[in-house]
């Protein structure tokens, strides 16, 4: 495949790392950089969505204040993206910057709107579908070099309807996701863009595939901890992961945190816990043979943070 003058452009087009995105998320040697992915993976309400929208503020408010200022694409395919709340953690976050400042409301209300304008968000609802918005948004990634990370929410929203539709055949279930997964791969390769997709803990049916949709759609008792924590995409998914972390509640004694402020706002606040487990690949030669070996280094980082109307805390 021949590669054209916009291809090349925005690949040559030095798009900005995203390393320091969070340092209090990531291990000391930096969180992602050009063409990694990152997973936040966890049962329902252990703080993924709300870690999703403090990255992406991160990425989209000014570096004036404390932001990275560059483009961010939402893949939304739970359709369950809150934009108030987004919204709302912005403003709280560019108030916060301006108090200090004597700028007015007009500037804060500017500010707000530059930023949303840095965000695009798209949506789907099905494994089809997001292989086709994949291909589609490659056009944006080559004439919009501003744009560095790229959110999913969730990875792992159509795997039970894949697994449906792929009958008795494992290869059949994770075929459009394998697709999907390699696509990411070459555009993550070509145009050097961050992924940071989110995957819901899901209890796996062991004693193998279950045809029938009712069976598969029917709610599963709540899974362990072991069990929440076992990779279960498919493998082209898994090989494209370079830092996982595993969202928590914190366990019952520590679980709450008291909120810092005024009288009026002094409350406890559940505390949740991130676990990251960073992995980069480390080559290694013979000098008696011409082949080279890789090898995976991992490094780990925890941390805990609770959640305000400003976003996330962390302690």
């Amino acid at each position: 495949m021949t590669e054209t003058g916009a291809q090349l452009f925005a690949r040559l087009e030095a798009r900005r790392s995203l390393k320091d995105i969070e340092p209090r998320l990531f291990p000391e040697d930096g969180g992602p950089d050009n063409g990694e992915v990152v997973e936040l993976h966890g049962l329902e309400g252990t703080g993924k969505t709300e870690l999703l929208y403090h990255l992406l503020c991160r990425c989209v408010l000014p570096v004036a204040f404390g932001g990275l200022e560059v483009g961010v694409v939402f893949v939304d395919t739970d359709y369950s993206l809150d934009l108030l709340r987004l919204v709302s953690i912005l403003d709280n976050r560019l108030t916060a910057g301006l108090s200090t400042s004597s700028s007015t409301d007009n500037s804060e209300e500017a500010g707000l709107r530059s930023c949303l304008s840095r965000l695009l968000v798209v949506q789907c609802s099905s494994s089809s579908q997001l292989l086709l918005t994949l291909h589609f948004l490659e056009t944006s990634f080559s004439s919009r070099p501003s744009l560095s990370l790229l959110l999913i929410d969730s990875i792992s929203a159509f795997y039970w309807l894949d697994r449906c539709e792929g009958g008795e055949s494992v290869a059949k279930q994770e075929e459009k996701l394998s697709k999907c997964s390699e696509l990411l791969g070459r555009l993550m390769r070509d145009y050097r863009i961050t992924v940071v997709a989110t995957s819901h803990a899901i209890r796996r049916n062991y004693r193998g595939p279950t045809p029938c949709p009712a069976s598969c759609l029917a709610p599963a008792p709540a899974p362990s901890s072991s069990e929440c924590d076992r990779p279960f995409l498919c493998r082209p998914w898994q090989r494209l992961v370079t830092h996982r972390l595993l969202c928590s509640r914190a366990e019952a004694g520590n679980n709450m945190a008291t909120a810092v402020g005024s009288s009026k706002d002094q409350r406890r606040r559940q505390v949740f816990t991130v676990h990251c487990t960073s992995s980069s690949s480390s080559s290694s030669s013979s000098s008696s043979s011409s082949s080279s070996s890789s090898a995976k280094t991992k490094t780990y980082r925890s941390s805990s943070f609770y959640v305000t109307d400003g976003g996330v805390v962390f302690i």
